[in-house]
């Protein structure tokens, strides 16, 4: 595989860097995928490894470093805004359709993990989407989630609101770890931890994660996107990944077609990159998109 292309390109006042992953020897115009990550993540992360992957599988493949984290613009640093990530992805697929060797009416979008909700937010908002696949989603339900603890739900969210108050009034952004087994984080399991910490500890990477971040995180609704998503859909999970019965649940309701292949795993990160199981999933994304993106 060659080196991935590095783009730039401007969004909402920002800049967006990415990588594209190309097929080694591309036949005439092919399809192309815009790829979606986890939360905090950058693209010599998860969606790197999935963009090279589907490009030795015949497409285009297009991995994010989103505003706010990277080599992306955006300020404060490790800001976690879902509307931003969809409207980088909405961008994303445009410059896709208007790159030389990249079929426009070709576009597909690919997600793992919380790159699911972004992507499948992203395809209600632009037409050029034909088909999503989505690998180890975590389809987090807010309003479940309120149910379960209201008072912790709302703290955070008012942190959250705090937060951003005090950096709009001159304070520096305050932050936590995005991944730590001990203190306030924003992901707190032994397997979060250990890809973010030691297996995918990149240069660009960088473990943190704004407070004010959770005004907009904790209230993401990312089964609402389901109802109206008429194209096909690609969904691969595993029973030991995050939150399967969340998986049915979106799948269910779906307005278009649906697959949902499972397969088997440790957790949820080695869908990340252990590279059996990446192939496995590639392979589900790569018959989807053949017949899809045709």
């Amino acid at each position: 595989m060659a080196n991935p292309q590095h783009i730039a390109f401007p969004v909402g006042g920002g800049r967006v860097v990415g990588h594209l992953y190309w097929p080694v020897e591309p036949a005439g115009p092919v399809p192309g995928l815009v790829v979606a990550g986890p939360m905090t993540s950058v693209k010599e992360q998860v969606t790197g490894v999935y963009a090279a992957a589907l490009a030795r599988q015949g497409f285009a493949a297009l991995a994010l470093d989103p505003r706010h984290f990277g080599e992306s613009g955006g300020w404060p640093r490790q800001y976690e805004r879902w509307d931003r990530k969809v409207e980088d992805l909405c961008a994303a697929v445009d410059v896709m359709a208007q790159t030389p060797g990249i079929d426009a009416g070709r576009l597909g979008m690919a997600a793992v993990c919380l790159g699911s909700g972004y992507a499948a937010h992203a395809a209600l908002r632009t037409a050029r989407v034909r088909a999503l696949g989505l690998v180890a989603g975590y389809f987090r339900d807010p309003e479940e989630m309120r149910q379960k603890d209201p008072q912790g739900f709302a703290a955070k969210i008012a942190q959250g609101v705090a937060a951003r108050r005090a950096f709009e009034g001159g304070a520096e952004a305050e932050v936590i770890p995005a991944a730590s087994l001990t203190g306030d984080a924003a992901m707190t399991t032994p397997d979060t931890v250990d890809y973010y910490t030691r297996r995918a500890a990149v240069p660009n990477y960088r473990n943190a994660f704004a407070v004010m971040s959770r005004e907009w995180f904790l209230p993401f609704d990312v089964p609402a996107a389901a109802p109206d998503l008429t194209l096909p859909v690609c969904m691969v999970h595993s029973e030991q990944a995050l939150s399967p019965h969340w998986v049915r649940r979106f799948r269910s309701r779906l307005a278009g077609e649906a697959d949902l292949v499972w397969l088997t795993s440790r957790g949820q990160t080695d869908f990340y990159d252990d590279p059996g199981l990446v192939a496995e999933a590639t392979q589900c994304l790569a018959q989807h998109f053949a017949r899809h993106l045709t």
